[in-house]
């Protein structure tokens, strides 16, 4: 029903910024809301960020808030997540995700529908 595509990461440095694009397909994209989530080797899948089906309500994990931004434009059927003063440890596979319904939540189990990740390198 809905398809979630990702690009845009790869190997950078700390410090470094990088902009991760999520491109959606299907009618319920615009209803949806849309997360990120990451996952390190080894790790549990973490939320990242979470935005309303609008694009006026975001929330953010602790590990994030200030750096990261998340946003949407719906005419492109596009989820972003713009990440700057990246470290170490923000290494991860990054995934998009759809939500059940169209607003934000930093529960994994929310998500219906999910991208193919993208991995995200930072060097120190």
């Amino acid at each position: 029903q809905v398809q979630l595509v990702e690009s845009g990461g790869g190997l950078v440095q700390a410090g470094d910024s990088v902009s991760l694009s999520c491109a959606g397909s299907g009618r319920s994209f615009r209803s949806s809301g849309m997360g990120w989530f990451r996952q390190a080797p080894g790790k549990e899948r973490e939320f990242v960020a979470a935005i309303d089906w609008r694009g006026r309500i975001t929330r953010y994990a602790d590990s994030v808030k200030s750096r990261f931004t998340i946003s949407r434009d719906n005419a492109k059927s596009t989820v972003y997540l713009q990440m700057n003063s990246l470290k170490p440890e923000d290494t991860a596979v990054y995934y998009c995700a759809g939500a059940r319904d169209g607003f934000t939540s930093s529960a994994r189990n929310w998500y219906n529908y999910w991208g193919q990740g993208t991995q995200v390198t930072v060097s120190s």
